[in-house]
């Protein structure tokens, strides 16, 4: 974890946005700024899982430069506040999380809660959207947003078995094909909604995605297959020639309104 007085909430990754291609990693960074010092908690928390997605980072800015795509990265801790939450979720801003007590969060006042939302939430969600404008600009169509996530390997005591997950709501114009391909690895055990469902009301996929017909996936690869830079790198490897096949798909950067499981869009 770094802390600094200039705080940015996100990082841009350039790429030719003429691919008509958006990364988005929400979870990739831990910090947090100075005035927040750690929350209350032992700098060991924000090792773990709480505290942002392992490896997210490394495979994000890897995949980007192989594909020559732009990405969105959040530049803070998600026990800051999670960025991949509606506004009105009330898990945006954890005060517990997998056993962990979080007392910087605790309580939290409804002028605090905004000034997370104004200083480092919307500035997020607003690069988030001027990054797809942009390369709905470039690119003359509509744009393929791929969201890089990692779980845990167990959660409350659960193993989990997957390698990788695929998270889709209702549109599974880049789900099916990506699960497809990512499962002729036989050695991979692929999960689908799992080990999460894909339908989250005012997530970043709801919000940038699903709102406007565009098509998407989040994939969620398990956080010990790329914990060290060797890892990433090879996921980003293993991903781009499929992030890349579908992108050529014929339907991939056309409207369509498939709606959400969550209900009316």
């Amino acid at each position: 974890m770094t802390r600094s007085t200039v705080f940015t909430p996100f990082d841009i990754v350039e790429g030719d946005r003429k691919k008509g291609v958006v990364l988005l990693a929400d979870h990739a960074r831990r910090d947090l700024p100075e005035e927040y010092a750690s929350l209350g908690l032992p700098a060991s928390e924000f090792d773990r899982h709480i505290a942002y997605d392992i490896g997210v980072e490394t495979v994000t800015r890897e995949l980007a430069a192989a594909l020559d795509a732009p990405a969105v990265l959040a530049g803070f801790s998600r026990l800051l506040i999670d960025p991949n939450r509606g506004e009105d979720d009330p898990t945006m801003i954890r005060q517990l999380y997998d056993g962990t007590v979080v007392p910087g969060n605790y309580p939290i006042a409804r002028e605090e809660r905004e000034r997370r939302l104004d200083r480092f939430y919307r500035p997020y969600h607003d690069a988030v959207g001027a990054m797809i404008a942009s390369v709905v600009h470039a690119s003359g169509k509509a744009p393929f947003i791929f969201s890089v996530h990692s779980f845990t390997p167990a959660m409350q005591g659960i193993v989990r078995p997957w390698h990788v997950g695929v998270l889709w709501d209702r549109d599974d114009r880049v789900a099916r094909p990506l699960i497809d391909m990512l499962a002729k690895d036989k050695s991979l055990v692929v999960g689908d909604n799992e080990p999460y469902d894909g339908a989250l009301r005012g997530d970043t996929m709801f919000r940038h995605a699903i709102v406007n017909g565009y098509a998407h996936a989040l994939i969620e690869i398990r956080q010990d297959l790329i914990a060290d830079r060797a890892g990433a790198l090879a996921w980003a490897e293993r991903l781009a020639p499929i992030v890349d096949a579908i992108d050529r798909r014929p339907d991939i950067h056309q409207v369509k309104m498939f709606g959400s499981r969550t209900g009316p869009v």
